[in-house]
C-alpha cells in the first residue's frame, strides 16, 4: 500500500513528496495538469526556505537559478518616498531570492525524480473516503481510467479551489478584495539598480491608492514581473468574461489567475509610463494574466487520516511573498511527522501537532499581509530589523506548542520551538576550514541532538547517556535514533576533540555557537527534522528532558 497520496505537484506538494521520499516514505504525487504552467506566479524565495532547501541538499541548484533581492524603491505620485534595504544580520547563511515559479517546481521535480517518484501528470482526484486503517481515493488518470487506490494518508496540496478541502467539508472562511489586477513577465529597458524591485503609486484626492505598479526582478537582464490594477476595458464587468465574486470555479473562491482576458503589452506599457520612475519600454512579454485576490483561511489543517497545506488551507495577499513559502514550511513541518508514523516510530497523535503549529502561523501570515495589502508595510508596529526578520520567515515559531519541552537559559535566547539558529566558526580536527551548522546538519534526516560544553569528558558522557535513553514503545530502527553531535567550546583546547570517540564532535572556534545560542553552562538541544528547536535543557538534566521529548512524539500534549 501506499503510504501517502499527494494531491497537486506544485511547490508544496513537490516538496512535500520530496521530504517524504528522503526519509523513505513510500507517496503517489498526482496533479490534473498534463505539464507544469510556465508562469512566474510565486517568484520570491524567503531565506528561511532556502535553509530547508540547504538540509535537502537542494539550496546550491536555487541558487545558480535565482537573482538577488536587495530592496524595494517605493514612490508615491513621482516622488521617493522610501528606499526598503532587505538587509539581515551576518549569521543569516541566505539572503532574499527572486525565481519563477516554473523554475522552483522544475528544481524540486527533478529532485524528487531522483529519489524514485515521478509526477503523475494528467490524473485527477475525484473522491475519497477514509476510515480508522486508511483512505481510499478513486483517481482519473491522464488515459480517462478510474482508479480506486488505498493509501495510509492523503496530502492536499491543490491549491486555493482544493478538491481535498471541499470533500472534506472544512471551512473556508474570509473574504475577497474588489480590485482586480493584471501580471506579465516582461522585460524593461530601465536602468534600475540591481536587486531592487519598486512600489510606485498614485493617490486620489480622498488619500486612497488609485493606480498601482509593483515590479520584482526576475533572473535575466532587464526582466521583471509586473503586477497592477487591470484598466477599465478589461474589467470582468466590461468583459463579461468572469462570473462576478470569483464563481467562475464554482467555489465563490476570487483567487489566482483567471482565464479569458490576457492583458496585451500594450496595457502593461500604459502603467508604466504613468508610473515609473524613469522612462522605459517594455518588450518581450512571455505571458500575462489577470487575477484575483482573497483572505481565506481553513478552520483545521487536517481531518483523520488527510491534510491539507499551502494554498489549500489559506491564501492571502502576495505582499511579501508569503504564501508559497509558507506553504512549503507546511510541507516540512507535516512530511517528517508522517515519516516517523508510517514507519511505525511515533504515534498518530503526533500529527495533531501539524495543525496546532501551523494553523497559527497561516493565521498570522494572512492577518499580516492583509495589514500590509490595505494600509502599506509603514503600518507594521515592529522596529525595521524585526520586519524584515519576519518577512524572511526566520521568526516562525512553536514556542509553548504541544512538542516544545525542557526551556532552559535566557528568555530571549532560542528556545523550544524557535528555529535553530545557523552559525558559523565550527571547525574539526581533520576539516582544514571552518564550517557552518547547516553545512554539520546538511542531508540528515532525523531528530539531531546537539551537546555543549567545556569539557570533552562531560559531552562524551552525555553522548553515551543520550545513547541509553529509551524511545517510547520500542522505538525505530538505528538508523533513525536521534543521532548526536558535540560542540566543544571556544574556551577549550580544540585537542579536546580527541577525546570524543563514539560523537563526532566540532570545536565552536570563533564562540559564535555560544553567542547565538546564549548557552549558559554545558546545555544540550534537539533539533527537529524541519530545523526548528525541539527542546533545550542543562546537560545535567538530560535524563530527564530527552525521555520527556521523545514520550512527546508518541503522545504530544
Amino acid at each position: 500500500m501506499t503510504d501517502v497520496l499527494v494531491v497537486g505537484a506544485g511547490p508544496v506538494g513537490l516538496s512535500a513528496a520530496a521530504e517524504l521520499r528522503r526519509r523513505r516514505v513510500r507517496c503517489r504525487l498526482i496533479d490534473r495538469l498534463a505539464a507544469p504552467l510556465p508562469y512566474a506566479k510565486a517568484v520570491g524565495i524567503q531565506p528561511r526556505t532556502l535553509e530547508l532547501w540547504d538540509r535537502m541538499g537542494l539550496a546550491r541548484a536555487a541558487l545558480e537559478a535565482a537573482a538577488e533581492l536587495r530592496g524595494q524603491l517605493v514612490y508615491v505620485d513621482g516622488l521617493e518616498r522610501k528606499r526598503i534595504e532587505l538587509a539581515l544580520p551576518p549569521e543569516v547563511p541566505y539572503g532574499f531570492a527572486a525565481l519563477p515559479q516554473y523554475e522552483t517546481e522544475r528544481l524540486l521535480d527533478e529532485y524528487v525524480t531522483g529519489l524514485g517518484t515521478t509526477v503523475e501528470r494528467g490524473t485527477e482526484l475525484l473522491s475519497f473516503t477514509q476510515d480508522q486503517e486508511g483512505v481510499t481515493a478513486l483517481l482519473r488518470t491522464a488515459a480517462g481510467a478510474e482508479e480506486e487506490v488505498r493509501v495510509g494518508y492523503v496530502i492536499g496540496c491543490d491549491g486555493a479551489h482544493s478538491t481535498v478541502r471541499k470533500q472534506l467539508g472544512l471551512a473556508f472562511e474570509g473574504g475577497a478584495f474588489p480590485e482586480e489586477y493584471m501580471l506579465a513577465d516582461v522585460e524593461a529597458d530601465w536602468d534600475l539598480p540591481y536587486g531592487y524591485g519598486i512600489r510606485s503609486t498614485h493617490l486620489a484626492d480622498d488619500g486612497s491608492t488609485d493606480d498601482l505598479l509593483v515590479c520584482i526582478p526576475l533572473p535575466g537582464q532587464g526582466r521583471y514581473r509586473m503586477s497592477m490594477l487591470v484598466p477599465p476595458e478589461l474589467s470582468a464587468e466590461a468583459t463579461g468574461t468572469v462570473a462576478p465574486a470569483g464563481r467562475a470555479r464554482g467555489d465563490g473562491v476570487a483567487h489566482g489567475l483567471e482565464g479569458g482576458r490576457a492583458p496585451e503589452l500594450s496595457h502593461i506599457q500604459a502603467v508604466v509610463d504613468r508610473l515609473a520612475p524613469w522612462p522605459a519600454t517594455l518588450s518581450r512579454m512571455r505571458w500575462s494574466s489577470v487575477f484575483r485576490i482573497s483572505h481565506r483561511i481553513v478552520d483545521r489543517y487536517a481531518d483523520g487520516r488527510v491534510f491539507v497545506a499551502g494554498d489549500a488551507a489559506h491564501i492571502h495577499p502576495p505582499t511579501g511573498a508569503q504564501g508559497m513559502n509558507t506553504g512549503i514550511q507546511d510541507a516540512c513541518n507535516l512530511a517528517w511527522k508522517l515519516a516517523l508514523v508510517c514507519r511505525g516510530e511515533a504515534g498518530p497523535v503526533l500529527l495533531a501537532s501539524y495543525d496546532a503549529e501551523r494553523r497559527p502561523v497561516g493565521e498570522e501570515v494572512v492577518g499580516r499581509t492583509v495589514r500590509h495589502a490595505t494600509q502599506g508595510m509603514e503600518a507594521e508596529p515592529a522596529d525595521p530589523r524585526t520586519t524584515t526578520l519576519r518577512e524572511a520567515q526566520l521568526l516562525v515559531s512553536y514556542r509553548g506548542g504541544p512538542l516544545a519541552r525542557g526551556a532552559h537559559g535566557p528568555a530571549d535566547a532560542p528556545q523550544p520551538g524557535d528555529r535553530a539558529p545557523d552559525c558559523g566558526g565550527l571547525t574539526a580536527p581533520i576539516a582544514t576550514y571552518p564550517l557552518r551548522l547547516l553545512d554539520v546538519l546538511r542531508g540528515r534526516t532525523e531528530h539531531v541532538v546537539l551537546f555543549y560544553a567545556a569539557d570533552p569528558a562531560q559531552l562524551a558522557a552525555a553522548s553515551v547517556a543520550c545513547g541509553m535513553v529509551p524511545w517510547p514503545d520500542g522505538g525505530p530502527q538505528a538508523e533513525h535514533r536521534p543521532q548526536t553531535l558535540a560542540i566543544l567550546a571556544r574556551e577549550a583546547p580544540p585537542t579536546g576533540l580527541d577525546f570524543l570517540t563514539a560523537v563526532a564532535g566540532y570545536h565552536d572556534a570563533e564562540g559564535e555557537f555560544a553567542r547565538l545560542y546564549r548557552t549558559d553552562g554545558p546545555t544540550g538541544f534537539v533539533v527537529r527534522p524541519d530545523g526548528q528547536l525541539g527542546a533545550r535543557f542543562p546537560l545535567a538534566a538530560l535524563a530527564t528532558v530527552l525521555p520527556d521529548y521523545l514520550a512527546a512524539l508518541s503522545t504530544p500534549a
